[in-house]
């Protein structure tokens, strides 16, 4: 019963992006409204994270499973993205890397911050 009332809660954030995805005259996908609405929620403390943690925790658990679909229908239409394949692989392994980079300098500045505040409250 843990699960059903977890799941219902992310399927109405979703729902609720999906939402805004209609009525918002934005480029943005249902998604990503989603998961800020849901992080909005969280962080205004109107959700509390024990009231989606486990069934976001499943979902993470399975998320490689979802990626099985997709993996084959590459796989099926393979003759048609062949001769793009090298142009694909660069900008995702260059765009892989961005991130990370983009990632690890932005973690080391809100580190640095930190520390720095810190140091000055003492």
């Amino acid at each position: 019963m843990k699960y059903l009332k977890q799941f219902t809660v992310i399927l109405g954030i979703t729902l609720a992006g999906e939402w805004l995805n209609h009525i918002l005259p934005f480029p943005v996908p249902a998604g990503v409204y989603g998961l800020f609405l849901l992080l909005l929620l969280l962080c205004g403390g109107i959700l509390k994270l024990e009231q989606v943690e486990n069934a976001g925790n499943l979902l993470l658990d399975i998320m490689s499973v979802m990626f099985v679909p997709s993996a084959v229908g590459l796989m099926e239409s393979y003759h048609q993205i062949q001769s793009a394949l090298v142009p694909i692989v660069s900008i995702c392994v260059a765009s892989t890397l961005i991130v990370m980079v983009a990632t690890g300098k932005a973690a080391q500045l809100i580190m640095d911050l930190k520390s720095k505040k810190e140091a000055g409250q003492s």
